[in-house]
């Protein structure tokens, strides 16, 4: 069992815990914050026409979960003795998953800033990636485990058609930042805010490239900050800076602290949501709950 209760104590401190795994030759990462306990495989039962990737299912604690194969995700051999694979049971965008790994090593708590943006020549084919985590011993990758379920299911990604429940409002005057790292959620978000009606929305890979924009604009004494945004939308994983950390400074700058920051993440846990409060945050959404999320960037900014 994974006991997230002493995990980053202090809220905003660009800090992450992951556990490393094996899955073929690769080494890869998972934060900590996503998983809530690592098991020794139990038997799967195998379901029809499950979709790719999917091996079955299992019975864990009266919850049926069901269990993806990392190695078919990653294009990798599956392990040569299944005997020393393990399950780790995440929990994200409000699902429950058992992930198939060849091994579990240890877990390391690093800084946001020793996380390296992915590049082709970096991770070779790994849609995956997240990033290169520089440790001194090995660069193990963090995988985008919200873009993997998606793939999967893509129903249980954000759903523009739920949009239709939303009432007409003129939202063509407003400007937000949104700070995600993920290229498939900015498209979709993007996709999402410009029906709702929200059509100046600037995008950052992550919460430092936010950071230094907004920060450029603090430091312009001949113009009001306000003015130019009117509201930050962020998420929590991102490398160099995460979520938190950047709704911190932003709340910790004289001449930006007024501007909304609202979280959208699939990591809105209680003790999550309670780092949230602590930072600043003006409000916290979790994915894909994307009607919720227009409603609240409503209320802060008609």
């Amino acid at each position: 069992m994974i006991d997230n209760a002493d995990i980053l104590l202090e809220s905003g401190t660009n800090e992450l815990e992951v556990i490393l795994f094996e899955v073929g030759l690769g080494t890869y990462g998972i934060n900590v914050l996503k998983v809530r306990e690592i098991i020794q495989p139990v038997p799967v039962t195998k379901i029809p026409n499950s979709p790719d990737n999917v091996e079955g299912l299992i019975m864990l604690r009266d919850e049926v979960l069901p269990v993806i194969n990392l190695a078919q995700v990653l294009n990798v051999e599956n392990s040569s003795d299944a005997s020393k694979d393990k399950f780790i049971i995440g929990e994200l965008n409000q699902i429950k998953i058992a992930f198939r790994v060849h091994h579990v090593s240890r877990i390391h708590r690093i800084s946001w800033e020793q996380i390296e943006k992915p590049n082709e020549l970096s991770t070779g084919n790994q849609v995956y990636a997240i990033g290169i985590i520089k440790l001194e011993e090995t660069m193990p990758v963090l995988l985008d485990f919200e873009k993997i379920i998606i793939d999967i299911a893509p129903e249980s990604g954000i759903n523009v058609d739920t949009l239709n429940t939303l009432g007409p409002r003129e939202r063509s005057s407003k400007h937000i930042i949104a700070a995600e790292d993920s290229a498939v959620l900015r498209e979709l978000l993007k996709d999402t805010l410009v029906k709702a009606g929200y059509e100046k929305v600037t995008f950052f890979g992550d919460g430092k490239e936010a950071w230094e924009y907004l920060s450029s604009l603090s430091n312009d004494n001949e113009m009001d900050p306000s003015e130019k945004v009117q509201l930050v939308l962020t998420d929590i994983e991102m490398p160099q800076m995460d979520g938190h950390h950047l709704t911190k400074k932003i709340k910790e700058d004289a001449r930006l602290k007024e501007i909304p920051v609202i979280i959208f993440s699939s990591l809105i846990t209680d003790d999550l949501f309670h780092k949230g409060k602590q930072v600043g945050a003006s409000s916290q959404v979790s994915k894909p709950q994307i009607v919720e999320l227009v409603k609240e960037i409503d209320q802060y900014i008609l």
